[in-house]
């Protein structure tokens, strides 16, 4: 069973070691949990639905309390808190597309706003509804999670739009072929969430961003049915996918999609070793990634990334006898850790990590081989539920990323987490930040930031000091010219900030595409356009 105050599975934790809680408080203080509300108080809150009945939707108040909220920091506080605010007034869940069309002829006939809805993993703001005199609608993808075709000679596979990331692989095994897209939130989001919100896969190196794997597909509009048809590559005119990658429901409902897939690797192993400093793990990795190293994944993180990771996965004892193993080897108080993935045919691998290694010894890497690789491996998808254990120990936990250009990296990183540091100085409140640049390019990287603080005295004031470290943060990468989102797309929370990347002539062509597919404005109002 779903959780529904918080991220994933009821029977999945990720607890807080003492060791790490110790080490939180020795960083920003002691911390106090605030009181979680029952679900029982929360659904006291669901008011009555507006909606006419209709026997595809739903009205229950739990189904809609469970529709109402992503996984921002802001939609954990109205969760943990019971104060949800909007409600979505049905839930639809469609098992074709027939289906979606007569629902989106009957919002039209009545008015009603929509909402796209597949994974509810969104942390920006994607899937909450918003005040409005016209009643809410959120229509679930959820049944649409099957694998309706194969072309193993193309290696394209259909898929319906509400197919959760394992249910991909695992439709996919049994045929000899993967994905391989892997975002963190991979347990929860789905096919058509990754290509309304351009998603990108912690093996993008290997299989390519969602807009590399996104071959063609179906989309319900209110205006019709829009069929976008696969081609290895075309130059008849704009690429109709480009209208639909990182549309966020605006102009319609992703139904199908066909997605490019891989055969099983023979082979794959993850690799961590750790750099003297900063700087030199900044131009390793630029150095493996324009030398064009078949790796799957690299990462590379941060002095305070790497000793926050040490002592959170580690006891003690442990952690204090590796220090003083790689500072022996070279690798002091200042070394970052730096994780990459071999995948392929066993002389592709042997190839790949004998080519990485090479390189990587001309910047003083101490190698480690694969033992804490196949930690990170183990871990990959549990990170989001550390939420969970930081927050009944009274820490607010969150993250935030942009991408950039190459000689622009360590001047962004360093100024967005000098922002979130000084956000709260004036409530004398520390903040413990650290970065990781985990999708690389040869021109430039992402920049992915998590930041700790401790919870206030009250639901409000913590709330405050999240929008606060925020909108700061938002600031700093769009003054230092970054995207405002590399792979969490736009929602309400960033759409401030979109007009900064698109210029004033860009958001009036993004706004005359959703118009043009949605003339009633009944598509997800407020998400990527400020309405």
């Amino acid at each position: 069973m779903r959780r529904w105050n918080g991220w994933g599975n009821e029977g999945t934790d990720f607890p807080l070691k003492p060791a790490a809680k110790q080490f939180l408080s020795k960083r920003i203080g002691e911390a106090k949990a605030l009181p979680d509300a029952s679900l029982e108080d929360a659904l006291t809150q669901v008011p009555a639905s507006r909606l006419p009945p209709h026997s595809l939707i739903q009205t229950a108040a739990e189904v809609r309390l469970r529709h109402a909220r992503g996984q921002s920091f802001g939609d954990w506080l109205a969760m943990r808190s019971g104060q949800f605010g909007v409600f979505p007034d049905g839930v639809a869940f469609p098992n074709n597309a027939g289906q979606v069309r007569e629902l989106l002829q009957f919002a039209l006939q009545h008015n009603v706003e929509v909402i796209p809805y597949g994974g509810g993993s969104s942390v920006v703001g994607h899937i909450n509804p918003r005040e409005s005199e016209r009643p809410v609608l959120t229509i679930s993808l959820t049944r649409m999670n099957r694998l309706s075709e194969l072309d193993r000679t193309s290696q394209i596979a259909t898929f319906g739009a509400g197919t959760a990331g394992p249910e991909v692989e695992s439709q996919l095994k049994p045929h000899g072929y993967m994905l391989g897209h892997f975002p963190q939130s991979w347990e929860l989001s789905t096919v058509g969430g990754w290509v309304a919100s351009r998603s990108s896969g912690q093996q993008s190196l290997r299989y390519g961003r969602i807009e590399q794997l996104f071959a063609g597909g179906s989309i319900e509009t209110t205006e019709g049915t829009l069929e976008i048809p696969s081609f290895p590559a075309s130059s008849a005119g704009p690429d109709i996918r480009e209208m639909i990658l990182g549309s966020e429901g605006r102009m319609g409902i992703i139904t199908d999609v066909k997605l490019r897939v891989s055969q099983l690797p023979e082979q794959e192993s993850f690799h961590v070793g750790f750099v003297p400093n900063w700087s030199d793990a900044i131009a390793a990795a630029r150095t493996l990634v324009q030398n064009r190293i078949p790796l799957s994944m690299l990462r590379i993180s941060n002095e305070v990334e790497t000793e926050t990771q040490v002592r959170l996965a580690t006891n003690p004892a442990i952690a204090n006898v590796l220090d003083q193993l790689l500072k022996l080897r070279g690798a002091g108080s200042n070394k970052c850790m730096i994780t990459f993935g071999v995948t392929g045919t066993r002389a592709q691998c042997n190839n790949a990590r004998r080519q990485a290694l090479n390189i990587l010894s001309k910047f003083g890497v101490v190698n480690t081989g694969t033992i804490l690789g196949k930690k990170w491996e183990e871990n990959r998808f549990k990170s989001p539920y550390l939420r969970h254990g930081l927050w009944t120990a009274g820490y607010a936990v969150d993250t935030l990323e942009t991408a950039c250009d190459w000689s622009r990296i360590p001047q962004m990183v360093e100024n967005v987490e000098a922002s979130i540091k000084n956000a709260l100085s004036d409530k004398d409140e520390q903040v413990h930040v650290f970065t990781h640049l985990s999708h690389v390019y040869s021109e430039g990287s992402s920049a992915y930031t998590t930041y700790v603080f401790r919870c206030a005295d009250s639901y409000e004031e913590t709330e405050a000091r999240w929008r606060k470290i925020k909108t700061a943060a938002s600031n700093a990468i769009v003054a230092n010219g970054g995207t405002i989102s590399h792979q969490h797309g736009v929602g309400t929370d960033h759409a401030p900030f979109l007009e900064a990347e698109k210029k004033a002539l860009g958001m009036s062509a993004i706004r005359s595409l959703c118009d043009h597919f949605d003339p009633a404005h009944i598509m997800n109002p407020g998400k990527l356009l400020e309405d």
